[in-house]
This record gives structure tokens, sequence and C-alpha cells, in this order.
């Protein structure tokens, strides 16, 4: 299940990168993305349970982090064609 949510995230990037576009995103869903691996990457370093599932709540908190970035970007630009088109 892990890596298959995992998975899902580099999509996300993709499509954030090619559509240039916040369409299809959600901001409140990506920051409980991000407290969620937060929360687990804490939970593991101090229930002292250093193993791949760690590793992969940190990469995939990398990524949709990333994502989010990208949706600032994007959604900056979108406001400025908003006004271009005035």
């Amino acid at each position: 299940m892990l890596i298959c949510f995992g998975l899902s995230w580099p999509i996300s990037v993709y499509k954030s990168l090619t559509s240039r576009s916040t369409k299809g995103k959600s901001l409140v869903f990506m920051l409980a993305i991000i407290i969620g691996y937060l929360a687990g990457i804490l939970g593991k370093i101090t229930g002292g349970q250093f193993n791949y599932v760690l590793v992969l709540y940190c990469i995939n908190l990398t990524v949709v982090c990333f994502d989010l970035a990208l949706y600032f970007v994007n959604k900056q630009n979108e406001k400025r064609a908003l006004l271009h088109c005035r």
C-alpha cells in the first residue's frame, strides 16, 4: 500500500510540471498528507524504528513537498495569466 501510494506522488508532480495548472490539486489535501508523513516520521524516530518504512516516508514527504512548491508556482502563474487577459 505504501509503495503504491508513494508512486502516485511522482505522477502528481509530473502532472503539475506538464499542465502548469492547479486544477485537480487540493492545498488542504497536500498539507494533510505532509502532516501525516511528518507524524509518521516522528513516530518512527521516537519509537526507534529505523527501517525501510522510515526511508519511504522521507522520500514520499520530499516528493509531496516538491508538488506543494509546484502548486504555489502554478497558482502564481495562473494569477499572472488572469491579469494579462484583462
